[in-house]
Protein backbone atom coordinates (compact mmCIF):
# COMPACT_ATOMS: atom_id res chain seq x y z
CA UNK A 1 0.00 0.00 0.00
CA UNK A 2 1.33 3.51 -0.70
CA UNK A 3 1.42 5.96 2.41
CA UNK A 4 0.06 9.10 2.51
CA UNK A 5 2.78 11.53 2.02
CA UNK A 6 1.13 13.62 5.51
CA UNK A 7 0.89 10.48 7.54
CA UNK A 8 3.77 11.29 10.66
CA UNK A 9 6.81 8.90 10.46
CA UNK A 10 5.60 6.98 13.75
CA UNK A 11 2.39 7.59 15.68
CA UNK A 12 -1.12 6.70 15.63
CA UNK A 13 -3.01 5.25 12.42
CA UNK A 14 -6.20 7.40 13.48
CA UNK A 15 -6.76 9.49 16.41
CA UNK A 16 -10.29 10.74 17.64
CA UNK A 17 -10.13 13.79 20.21
CA UNK A 18 -13.37 15.50 22.22
CA UNK A 19 -15.76 13.84 19.40
CA UNK A 20 -19.03 14.90 19.96
CA UNK A 21 -22.36 15.02 17.86
CA UNK A 22 -25.04 16.20 17.79
CA UNK A 23 -28.76 15.89 16.25
CA UNK A 24 -30.56 18.65 15.85
CA UNK A 25 -34.41 17.15 16.08
CA UNK A 26 -37.85 19.43 15.76
CA UNK A 27 -38.13 18.65 19.35
CA UNK A 28 -34.67 19.82 20.75
CA UNK A 29 -31.29 18.43 19.85
CA UNK A 30 -29.75 15.46 21.41
CA UNK A 31 -25.64 14.32 21.89
CA UNK A 32 -25.87 11.03 20.38
CA UNK A 33 -21.78 11.38 20.79
CA UNK A 34 -19.87 13.10 23.75
CA UNK A 35 -16.80 13.96 24.00
CA UNK A 36 -15.03 10.27 23.27
CA UNK A 37 -11.60 10.15 22.50
CA UNK A 38 -9.18 7.12 21.37
CA UNK A 39 -6.25 5.94 18.98
CA UNK A 40 -5.94 3.26 16.42
CA UNK A 41 -2.68 2.15 15.48
CA UNK A 42 -1.43 0.94 11.80
CA UNK A 43 -2.11 -2.88 11.68
CA UNK A 44 -4.32 -3.12 14.85
CA UNK A 45 -7.53 -4.29 15.60
CA UNK A 46 -9.57 -2.20 17.90
CA UNK A 47 -13.32 -2.84 18.83
CA UNK A 48 -16.12 0.01 19.67
CA UNK A 49 -18.37 -2.13 21.79
CA UNK A 50 -22.04 -0.99 23.55
CA UNK A 51 -25.52 -2.17 23.68
CA UNK A 52 -27.88 -0.30 20.59
CA UNK A 53 -28.16 3.36 21.48
CA UNK A 54 -24.65 3.48 22.71
CA UNK A 55 -23.32 6.01 19.95
CA UNK A 56 -20.63 3.36 18.42
CA UNK A 57 -22.36 3.27 15.07
CA UNK A 58 -22.48 7.14 15.12
CA UNK A 59 -18.93 7.55 15.74
CA UNK A 60 -17.85 5.47 13.16
CA UNK A 61 -19.85 6.77 10.23
CA UNK A 62 -18.87 10.59 11.48
CA UNK A 63 -15.00 9.32 11.02
CA UNK A 64 -16.49 8.73 7.26
CA UNK A 65 -18.02 11.94 7.28
CA UNK A 66 -21.31 10.01 6.51
CA UNK A 67 -23.87 11.63 9.40
CA UNK A 68 -26.74 13.27 8.08
CA UNK A 69 -27.71 16.48 7.25
CA UNK A 70 -29.32 17.38 10.94
CA UNK A 71 -26.27 15.98 12.93
CA UNK A 72 -23.14 18.02 13.76
CA UNK A 73 -20.22 16.80 14.54
CA UNK A 74 -17.06 18.44 16.64
CA UNK A 75 -13.48 17.61 18.37
CA UNK A 76 -11.37 16.08 16.26
CA UNK A 77 -10.71 13.20 13.95
CA UNK A 78 -6.95 12.67 12.59
CA UNK A 79 -6.10 10.12 10.10
CA UNK A 80 -2.64 9.68 8.79
CA UNK A 81 -2.09 12.99 10.55
CA UNK A 82 -4.62 14.65 8.26
CA UNK A 83 -7.94 16.72 9.92
CA UNK A 84 -10.98 14.91 8.77
CA UNK A 85 -13.34 16.83 10.02
CA UNK A 86 -11.99 19.99 8.04
CA UNK A 87 -11.55 18.06 5.28
CA UNK A 88 -12.95 18.96 1.54
CA UNK A 89 -16.00 17.18 -0.10
CA UNK A 90 -13.56 16.22 -3.00
CA UNK A 91 -10.96 15.12 -0.45
CA UNK A 92 -13.47 12.88 1.40
CA UNK A 93 -14.40 10.99 -1.65
CA UNK A 94 -10.69 10.10 -2.22
CA UNK A 95 -10.42 8.89 1.60
CA UNK A 96 -13.33 7.27 1.07
CA UNK A 97 -12.76 3.79 -0.05
CA UNK A 98 -9.22 4.47 -0.89
CA UNK A 99 -7.79 4.97 2.31
CA UNK A 100 -10.97 4.08 4.80
CA UNK A 101 -12.99 1.49 3.71
CA UNK A 102 -16.53 0.29 5.73
CA UNK A 103 -18.57 -2.50 5.28
CA UNK A 104 -22.24 -2.98 6.90
CA UNK A 105 -23.96 -5.65 8.98
CA UNK A 106 -26.48 -6.19 5.99
CA UNK A 107 -24.74 -6.04 2.64
CA UNK A 108 -28.24 -6.65 0.63
CA UNK A 109 -29.02 -2.70 1.74
CA UNK A 110 -25.37 -1.76 0.50
CA UNK A 111 -25.04 -3.93 -2.94
CA UNK A 112 -27.00 -2.09 -5.56
CA UNK A 113 -29.18 -5.22 -6.92
CA UNK A 114 -29.60 -3.95 -10.31
CA UNK A 115 -26.00 -4.37 -10.93
CA UNK A 116 -23.65 -7.57 -11.02
CA UNK A 117 -21.07 -7.55 -8.38
CA UNK A 118 -18.44 -7.53 -10.41
CA UNK A 119 -19.19 -4.21 -12.26
CA UNK A 120 -19.83 -2.92 -8.37
CA UNK A 121 -15.97 -3.65 -7.57
CA UNK A 122 -14.71 -2.75 -11.24
CA UNK A 123 -16.36 0.89 -9.99
CA UNK A 124 -14.41 0.87 -6.75
CA UNK A 125 -11.32 0.22 -8.85
CA UNK A 126 -11.96 3.05 -11.38
CA UNK A 127 -12.64 5.68 -9.03
CA UNK A 128 -9.29 4.62 -6.75
CA UNK A 129 -6.80 2.61 -8.60
CA UNK A 130 -7.81 3.91 -12.75
CA UNK A 131 -8.31 0.73 -13.73
CA UNK A 132 -10.92 0.07 -16.27
CA UNK A 133 -12.03 -2.65 -19.17
CA UNK A 134 -10.13 -6.41 -18.86
CA UNK A 135 -8.05 -5.52 -15.92
CA UNK A 136 -10.47 -4.17 -14.06
CA UNK A 137 -12.51 -7.46 -14.65
CA UNK A 138 -8.68 -9.73 -13.85
CA UNK A 139 -8.47 -7.60 -10.65
CA UNK A 140 -12.37 -8.19 -9.46
CA UNK A 141 -12.11 -12.01 -10.42
CA UNK A 142 -8.65 -11.99 -8.02
CA UNK A 143 -10.33 -10.02 -5.01
CA UNK A 144 -13.50 -12.52 -5.02
CA UNK A 145 -11.24 -15.21 -4.96
CA UNK A 146 -8.99 -13.56 -2.18
CA UNK A 147 -12.30 -13.45 -0.10
CA UNK A 148 -13.35 -16.96 -0.74
CA UNK A 149 -16.16 -16.66 -3.49
CA UNK A 150 -16.49 -20.18 -5.27
CA UNK A 151 -15.71 -19.96 -9.07
CA UNK A 152 -15.23 -16.42 -9.29
CA UNK A 153 -14.98 -16.24 -13.00
CA UNK A 154 -18.62 -17.47 -12.92
CA UNK A 155 -20.07 -15.64 -9.86
CA UNK A 156 -18.69 -12.32 -10.74
CA UNK A 157 -21.49 -11.65 -13.44
CA UNK A 158 -24.08 -12.91 -10.45
CA UNK A 159 -26.55 -10.40 -9.03
CA UNK A 160 -26.40 -9.53 -5.55
CA UNK A 161 -30.05 -12.03 -4.83
CA UNK A 162 -28.63 -14.96 -6.33
CA UNK A 163 -25.88 -15.34 -3.42
CA UNK A 164 -26.09 -16.29 0.22
CA UNK A 165 -25.68 -13.64 3.20
CA UNK A 166 -22.39 -14.91 3.48
CA UNK A 167 -21.25 -14.24 -0.18
CA UNK A 168 -22.75 -11.30 -0.02
CA UNK A 169 -20.94 -10.33 2.84
CA UNK A 170 -17.75 -11.82 0.92
CA UNK A 171 -18.31 -9.21 -1.82
CA UNK A 172 -18.70 -6.22 0.57
CA UNK A 173 -15.24 -7.26 1.80
CA UNK A 174 -13.45 -7.67 -1.68
CA UNK A 175 -15.36 -3.88 -2.80
CA UNK A 176 -13.38 -2.58 0.57
CA UNK A 177 -10.51 -4.30 -0.43
CA UNK A 178 -10.16 -2.74 -3.93
CA UNK A 179 -9.32 1.00 -2.64
CA UNK A 180 -6.40 -1.36 -0.78
CA UNK A 181 -7.08 0.99 2.58
CA UNK A 182 -5.09 1.42 5.10
CA UNK A 183 -8.15 1.02 7.70
CA UNK A 184 -11.06 -0.79 7.30
CA UNK A 185 -14.39 -0.21 9.57
CA UNK A 186 -16.53 -3.16 10.25
CA UNK A 187 -19.91 -2.28 11.36
CA UNK A 188 -21.36 -5.42 13.16
CA UNK A 189 -20.41 -7.17 9.79
CA UNK A 190 -21.83 -10.53 11.34
CA UNK A 191 -24.64 -10.08 13.30
CA UNK A 192 -26.64 -11.46 10.48
CA UNK A 193 -25.20 -14.33 9.94
CA UNK A 194 -24.37 -17.95 11.14
CA UNK A 195 -22.45 -18.73 13.49
CA UNK A 196 -20.36 -20.93 11.30
CA UNK A 197 -20.53 -18.11 8.41
CA UNK A 198 -19.59 -15.46 11.02
CA UNK A 199 -16.33 -17.69 12.00
CA UNK A 200 -15.44 -17.86 8.62
CA UNK A 201 -15.97 -14.18 7.77
CA UNK A 202 -13.93 -13.61 11.20
CA UNK A 203 -11.03 -15.38 10.00
CA UNK A 204 -10.87 -14.14 6.54
CA UNK A 205 -10.66 -10.57 7.97
CA UNK A 206 -8.31 -11.96 10.00
CA UNK A 207 -5.97 -13.32 7.30
CA UNK A 208 -6.82 -10.39 4.65
CA UNK A 209 -5.64 -8.23 7.81
CA UNK A 210 -2.38 -9.86 7.79
CA UNK A 211 -1.79 -10.28 4.06
CA UNK A 212 -2.69 -5.91 3.75
CA UNK A 213 -1.28 -4.92 7.03
CA UNK A 214 -4.48 -2.90 7.32
CA UNK A 215 -6.20 -1.44 10.80
CA UNK A 216 -9.63 -3.09 11.69
CA UNK A 217 -12.09 -0.49 13.27
CA UNK A 218 -14.69 -3.47 14.78
CA UNK A 219 -18.02 -2.08 15.63
CA UNK A 220 -19.90 -4.58 17.74
CA UNK A 221 -22.06 -5.39 20.61
CA UNK A 222 -21.09 -9.17 20.80
CA UNK A 223 -18.29 -9.53 23.31
CA UNK A 224 -17.61 -13.20 22.37
CA UNK A 225 -16.05 -11.82 18.83
CA UNK A 226 -14.73 -9.26 20.77
CA UNK A 227 -12.40 -11.56 22.87
CA UNK A 228 -11.51 -13.59 19.99
CA UNK A 229 -11.01 -11.08 17.60
CA UNK A 230 -9.64 -7.70 18.62
CA UNK A 231 -6.42 -5.97 20.03
CA UNK A 232 -7.78 -3.41 22.00
CA UNK A 233 -11.57 -2.84 23.27
CA UNK A 234 -13.20 0.55 23.52
CA UNK A 235 -16.85 0.45 25.73
CA UNK A 236 -19.35 2.86 24.88
CA UNK A 237 -22.83 3.69 27.10
CA UNK A 238 -24.86 6.72 26.33
CA UNK A 239 -22.63 8.05 24.22
CA UNK A 240 -19.82 7.93 26.30
CA UNK A 241 -16.90 5.88 26.18
CA UNK A 242 -16.69 4.26 29.98
CA UNK A 243 -13.66 1.88 29.29
CA UNK A 244 -11.11 0.79 27.35
CA UNK A 245 -7.47 -0.96 27.13
CA UNK A 246 -6.10 -4.12 26.04
CA UNK A 247 -8.84 -7.09 25.34
CA UNK A 248 -7.63 -9.55 27.28
CA UNK A 249 -7.05 -6.97 30.36
CA UNK A 250 -10.89 -5.55 29.73
CA UNK A 251 -12.08 -9.05 29.95
CA UNK A 252 -9.60 -10.37 33.20
CA UNK A 253 -10.42 -7.36 35.20
CA UNK A 254 -13.31 -4.77 33.80
CA UNK A 255 -13.13 -1.60 35.90
CA UNK A 256 -16.12 -0.01 34.79
CA UNK A 257 -20.05 -1.30 36.14
CA UNK A 258 -20.83 -1.38 32.92
CA UNK A 259 -18.30 -3.66 31.37
CA UNK A 260 -18.88 -5.67 33.48
CA UNK A 261 -22.64 -6.10 33.16
CA UNK A 262 -21.92 -6.85 29.10
CA UNK A 263 -19.63 -9.55 30.19
CA UNK A 264 -22.05 -11.25 32.55
CA UNK A 265 -24.08 -11.12 29.78
CA UNK A 266 -24.22 -14.21 28.67
CA UNK A 267 -27.27 -16.87 29.03
CA UNK A 268 -26.39 -18.77 32.26
CA UNK A 269 -27.68 -21.91 34.07
CA UNK A 270 -29.27 -24.97 32.64
CA UNK A 271 -33.05 -26.04 31.90
CA UNK A 272 -34.08 -28.40 34.83
CA UNK A 273 -34.50 -32.06 32.42
CA UNK A 274 -38.69 -32.41 32.36
CA UNK A 275 -39.51 -36.48 33.37
CA UNK A 276 -40.36 -38.95 30.95
CA UNK A 277 -43.74 -39.04 33.03
CA UNK A 278 -44.76 -36.04 31.77
CA UNK A 279 -47.25 -36.39 29.16
CA UNK A 280 -46.87 -35.98 25.25
CA UNK A 281 -48.18 -32.65 23.81
CA UNK A 282 -47.11 -32.87 20.41
CA UNK A 283 -45.64 -35.93 18.30
CA UNK A 284 -44.28 -35.79 14.65
CA UNK A 285 -43.87 -38.61 12.33
CA UNK A 286 -41.95 -38.88 9.21
CA UNK A 287 -42.76 -34.92 8.53
CA UNK A 288 -41.75 -33.57 4.81
CA UNK A 289 -42.25 -30.21 3.66
CA UNK A 290 -41.11 -29.76 -0.55
CA UNK A 291 -41.76 -26.62 -2.93
CA UNK A 292 -41.93 -26.18 -6.37
CA UNK A 293 -38.98 -24.53 -7.95
CA UNK A 294 -40.24 -25.16 -11.63
CA UNK A 295 -43.99 -26.27 -12.23
CA UNK A 296 -44.14 -27.67 -16.22
CA UNK A 297 -47.14 -27.77 -18.19
CA UNK A 298 -46.71 -31.21 -19.18
CA UNK A 299 -44.73 -33.87 -17.26
CA UNK A 300 -43.13 -33.91 -13.36
CA UNK A 301 -42.93 -30.40 -11.85
CA UNK A 302 -39.16 -29.97 -10.21
CA UNK A 303 -39.53 -29.75 -6.05
CA UNK A 304 -37.08 -28.40 -3.64
CA UNK A 305 -37.50 -30.85 -0.48
CA UNK A 306 -37.07 -28.56 2.29
CA UNK A 307 -37.81 -31.18 5.67
CA UNK A 308 -37.01 -34.47 4.93
CA UNK A 309 -38.53 -36.82 7.07
CA UNK A 310 -38.47 -35.69 10.41
CA UNK A 311 -39.54 -37.58 13.97
CA UNK A 312 -40.07 -35.58 17.01
CA UNK A 313 -41.45 -36.06 20.45
CA UNK A 314 -42.23 -32.87 22.88
CA UNK A 315 -43.36 -33.82 26.31
CA UNK A 316 -45.83 -30.67 28.04
CA UNK A 317 -43.26 -27.88 30.11
CA UNK A 318 -40.32 -29.08 27.59
CA UNK A 319 -38.34 -27.40 26.05
CA UNK A 320 -36.78 -28.74 22.57
CA UNK A 321 -33.99 -26.66 20.68
CA UNK A 322 -33.31 -26.64 16.57
CA UNK A 323 -30.36 -25.25 15.63
CA UNK A 324 -28.42 -25.35 12.87
CA UNK A 325 -27.60 -22.88 9.61
CA UNK A 326 -29.54 -20.70 7.10
CA UNK A 327 -31.35 -23.31 4.92
CA UNK A 328 -30.97 -26.23 7.09
CA UNK A 329 -35.10 -26.01 7.40
CA UNK A 330 -35.44 -25.48 10.91
CA UNK A 331 -37.95 -22.21 10.80
CA UNK A 332 -39.64 -24.72 7.64
CA UNK A 333 -40.35 -27.13 10.35
CA UNK A 334 -41.74 -25.18 12.83
CA UNK A 335 -43.89 -23.70 10.96
CA UNK A 336 -45.54 -27.15 9.40
CA UNK A 337 -45.53 -28.76 13.16
CA UNK A 338 -48.56 -25.56 13.72
CA UNK A 339 -49.49 -26.20 10.34
CA UNK A 340 -48.74 -22.83 9.03
CA UNK A 341 -47.12 -24.90 5.86
CA UNK A 342 -48.81 -27.72 3.74
CA UNK A 343 -46.56 -30.68 5.04
CA UNK A 344 -47.38 -34.91 4.76
CA UNK A 345 -47.19 -36.97 7.31
CA UNK A 346 -48.24 -37.19 10.67
CA UNK A 347 -48.55 -34.24 13.19
CA UNK A 348 -50.53 -34.77 16.36
CA UNK A 349 -51.20 -32.35 19.76
CA UNK A 350 -52.09 -34.25 22.30
CA UNK A 351 -54.80 -36.70 20.61
CA UNK A 352 -56.04 -34.26 17.60
CA UNK A 353 -54.04 -35.37 14.39
CA UNK A 354 -53.04 -32.10 12.76
CA UNK A 355 -52.56 -33.16 9.38
CA UNK A 356 -55.82 -33.92 8.74
CA UNK A 357 -57.56 -30.60 9.90
CA UNK A 358 -58.30 -27.74 7.10
CA UNK A 359 -58.12 -24.43 8.22
CA UNK A 360 -61.38 -24.31 9.75
CA UNK A 361 -60.75 -26.98 11.47
CA UNK A 362 -57.68 -25.86 12.69
CA UNK A 363 -59.08 -22.18 13.81
CA UNK A 364 -59.79 -23.08 17.55
CA UNK A 365 -56.56 -24.73 18.47
CA UNK A 366 -54.60 -21.51 17.18
CA UNK A 367 -55.08 -20.09 20.35
CA UNK A 368 -53.29 -23.30 22.10
CA UNK A 369 -50.38 -23.32 19.51
CA UNK A 370 -48.64 -19.82 19.34
CA UNK A 371 -45.82 -18.27 17.21
CA UNK A 372 -43.04 -16.04 18.27
CA UNK A 373 -40.80 -14.76 15.16
CA UNK A 374 -37.71 -13.07 14.86
CA UNK A 375 -38.30 -9.61 14.06
CA UNK A 376 -41.50 -8.07 16.25
CA UNK A 377 -41.28 -5.10 14.68
CA UNK A 378 -42.27 -6.79 11.21
CA UNK A 379 -44.83 -8.81 13.46
CA UNK A 380 -46.34 -5.61 15.02
CA UNK A 381 -48.97 -3.71 12.91
CA UNK A 382 -47.49 -0.01 13.15
CA UNK A 383 -51.02 1.06 12.95
CA UNK A 384 -52.21 -0.52 16.08
CA UNK A 385 -51.87 0.31 19.42
CA UNK A 386 -49.83 -2.15 21.51
CA UNK A 387 -53.08 -2.71 23.28
CA UNK A 388 -54.96 -3.52 20.57
CA UNK A 389 -51.95 -5.80 18.83
CA UNK A 390 -52.74 -7.87 22.34
CA UNK A 391 -56.12 -7.83 22.16
CA UNK A 392 -56.53 -8.97 18.69
CA UNK A 393 -56.54 -12.20 19.51
CA UNK A 394 -58.60 -12.39 21.91
CA UNK A 395 -61.52 -10.55 20.00
CA UNK A 396 -61.07 -13.90 17.62
CA UNK A 397 -60.75 -16.78 20.18
CA UNK A 398 -62.37 -15.58 22.53
CA UNK A 399 -65.54 -13.03 21.25
CA UNK A 400 -67.61 -13.20 24.44
CA UNK A 401 -65.62 -10.94 26.19
CA UNK A 402 -66.77 -7.73 27.00
CA UNK A 403 -64.59 -4.88 25.98
CA UNK A 404 -63.63 -3.74 29.99
CA UNK A 405 -62.75 -7.82 30.07
CA UNK A 406 -60.60 -8.04 27.29
CA UNK A 407 -58.59 -4.91 28.43
CA UNK A 408 -57.91 -6.40 31.69
CA UNK A 409 -56.64 -9.27 30.02
CA UNK A 410 -54.56 -7.16 28.18
CA UNK A 411 -53.21 -5.30 30.86
CA UNK A 412 -52.55 -8.39 32.70
CA UNK A 413 -49.99 -9.84 29.97
CA UNK A 414 -48.33 -6.92 29.74
CA UNK A 415 -47.91 -6.77 33.76
CA UNK A 416 -46.53 -11.05 33.02
CA UNK A 417 -43.87 -9.76 30.44
CA UNK A 418 -42.44 -7.22 32.95
CA UNK A 419 -44.01 -3.73 31.20
CA UNK A 420 -46.20 -0.86 32.36
CA UNK A 421 -49.92 -1.56 31.49
CA UNK A 422 -50.16 2.15 31.28
CA UNK A 423 -48.03 1.93 27.79
CA UNK A 424 -51.29 0.12 26.21
CA UNK A 425 -52.09 2.98 24.25
CA UNK A 426 -48.65 3.46 22.61
CA UNK A 427 -47.26 2.37 19.35
CA UNK A 428 -44.47 -0.56 18.25
CA UNK A 429 -42.28 1.68 16.86
CA UNK A 430 -42.24 3.40 20.49
CA UNK A 431 -40.39 0.90 21.99
CA UNK A 432 -36.87 -0.44 21.82
CA UNK A 433 -36.00 -4.05 20.42
CA UNK A 434 -36.43 -6.08 23.52
CA UNK A 435 -39.49 -4.03 24.82
CA UNK A 436 -40.94 -5.31 21.34
CA UNK A 437 -40.28 -8.74 21.62
CA UNK A 438 -41.55 -8.74 24.97
CA UNK A 439 -44.79 -7.16 23.11
CA UNK A 440 -44.87 -10.27 21.23
CA UNK A 441 -44.40 -12.79 23.71
CA UNK A 442 -47.47 -10.68 25.72
CA UNK A 443 -49.71 -11.13 22.44
CA UNK A 444 -49.23 -14.79 22.62
CA UNK A 445 -48.90 -15.51 26.51
CA UNK A 446 -53.26 -13.63 26.44
CA UNK A 447 -54.45 -16.61 24.76
CA UNK A 448 -53.63 -18.86 27.64
CA UNK A 449 -51.08 -21.32 25.00
CA UNK A 450 -50.17 -24.51 25.59
CA UNK A 451 -47.55 -24.49 23.27
CA UNK A 452 -45.28 -21.29 21.98
CA UNK A 453 -43.23 -21.47 18.75
CA UNK A 454 -40.59 -19.41 19.20
CA UNK A 455 -38.53 -18.79 16.31
CA UNK A 456 -35.26 -16.76 16.57
CA UNK A 457 -36.91 -14.64 19.29
CA UNK A 458 -33.53 -13.14 20.66
CA UNK A 459 -31.18 -13.13 17.47
CA UNK A 460 -32.04 -9.37 16.64
CA UNK A 461 -31.00 -8.59 20.35
CA UNK A 462 -28.41 -7.24 22.41
CA UNK A 463 -26.70 -10.01 24.54
CA UNK A 464 -28.22 -8.06 27.93
CA UNK A 465 -31.33 -7.77 26.31
CA UNK A 466 -31.43 -11.38 25.51
CA UNK A 467 -30.68 -12.56 28.98
CA UNK A 468 -33.51 -10.77 30.40
CA UNK A 469 -35.88 -12.22 27.81
CA UNK A 470 -34.61 -15.91 28.58
CA UNK A 471 -35.15 -15.10 31.70
CA UNK A 472 -38.87 -14.34 31.45
CA UNK A 473 -39.35 -16.90 28.88
CA UNK A 474 -37.71 -19.37 31.79
CA UNK A 475 -40.44 -17.77 34.48
CA UNK A 476 -43.29 -18.08 32.33
CA UNK A 477 -42.25 -21.57 31.47
CA UNK A 478 -41.89 -22.36 35.40
CA UNK A 479 -45.26 -20.63 35.81
CA UNK A 480 -47.60 -21.93 33.58
CA UNK A 481 -46.08 -25.41 32.41
CA UNK A 482 -45.69 -23.85 28.83
CA UNK A 483 -44.12 -25.97 26.25
CA UNK A 484 -41.65 -24.39 23.98
CA UNK A 485 -40.36 -25.38 20.32
CA UNK A 486 -37.12 -23.03 19.95
CA UNK A 487 -35.53 -22.27 17.12
CA UNK A 488 -32.26 -20.29 16.93
CA UNK A 489 -28.60 -20.16 15.35
CA UNK A 490 -27.98 -18.73 18.80
CA UNK A 491 -26.23 -22.00 20.48
CA UNK A 492 -25.57 -20.52 23.86
CA UNK A 493 -29.13 -19.60 24.07
CA UNK A 494 -29.96 -23.15 23.11
CA UNK A 495 -27.90 -24.67 25.79
CA UNK A 496 -29.83 -22.32 28.30
CA UNK A 497 -32.77 -23.07 27.75
CA UNK A 498 -33.56 -26.49 26.00
CA UNK A 499 -34.27 -29.78 27.67
CA UNK A 500 -33.11 -31.70 24.09
CA UNK A 501 -31.80 -30.37 20.76
CA UNK A 502 -32.01 -31.07 17.08
CA UNK A 503 -29.33 -30.49 15.18
CA UNK A 504 -30.23 -29.96 11.73
CA UNK A 505 -28.87 -29.61 8.49
CA UNK A 506 -30.07 -29.66 4.82
CA UNK A 507 -33.48 -30.36 5.90
CA UNK A 508 -32.48 -33.56 8.08
CA UNK A 509 -31.95 -34.15 11.55
CA UNK A 510 -28.01 -35.35 11.51
CA UNK A 511 -27.94 -35.50 15.40
CA UNK A 512 -30.55 -35.36 18.25
CA UNK A 513 -30.13 -35.68 22.08
CA UNK A 514 -30.12 -34.15 25.56
CA UNK A 515 -28.60 -30.71 25.77
CA UNK A 516 -26.24 -31.69 28.15
CA UNK A 517 -24.72 -34.49 25.62
CA UNK A 518 -24.98 -32.41 22.37
CA UNK A 519 -22.94 -29.59 23.83
CA UNK A 520 -20.53 -32.06 25.89
CA UNK A 521 -20.19 -34.93 23.55
CA UNK A 522 -21.10 -34.26 19.71
CA UNK A 523 -21.51 -37.06 17.92
CA UNK A 524 -21.01 -35.29 14.36
CA UNK A 525 -18.42 -33.40 12.41
CA UNK A 526 -21.55 -31.07 11.66
CA UNK A 527 -21.93 -30.86 15.28
CA UNK A 528 -18.97 -30.45 16.33
CA UNK A 529 -18.51 -27.87 14.01
CA UNK A 530 -21.27 -25.59 14.91
CA UNK A 531 -20.35 -25.59 18.97
CA UNK A 532 -16.49 -24.52 17.79
CA UNK A 533 -18.11 -21.75 15.84
CA UNK A 534 -19.85 -20.61 18.11
CA UNK A 535 -16.93 -19.90 20.92
CA UNK A 536 -18.65 -21.15 23.82
CA UNK A 537 -16.26 -20.55 26.53
CA UNK A 538 -16.90 -23.60 28.88
CA UNK A 539 -17.68 -26.17 25.71
CA UNK A 540 -14.99 -28.88 25.59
Amino acid sequence: MTEHPSRPASGPLLEVADLAVQFELPHGSVEAVKGINFQLEPGETLALVGESGSGKSVTSTAIMRLLPELAKASGSIRFQGEELLGATAKRMRRIRGGEIAMIFQEPMTSLNPLHRIGQQIREVLDRHKGLKGKPARAKAIELLEQVGIPEPHRRIDSFPHELSGGQRQRVMIAMALAGEPELLIADEPTTALDVTVQAQILELLKGLQRRYGMAILFVTHDLTIVRHFADRVCVMRHGELVEQGDTTEVFRAPQHEYTRMLIDAEPHGRKAVVSDSQPMLLEARNVRVRFAIKKRWFGPSDYFEAVKGIDLNIRRGQTVGIVGESGSGKSTLGRALLRLLKSKGEIRFEDTRLDTLDKAEMRPLRSRLQVVFQDPYGSLSPRLTVGDVIGEGLKVHAPHLSRAERESQVMAALEEVRLDPGMRNRYPHEFSGGQRQRIAIARALVLKPDFLLLDEPTSALDRSVQVTVIELLRDLQDKYGLTYLFISHDLAVVRALSDTVLVMKEGAVVEQGSTEQIFADPQTDYTRKLIAAAMLEDVA
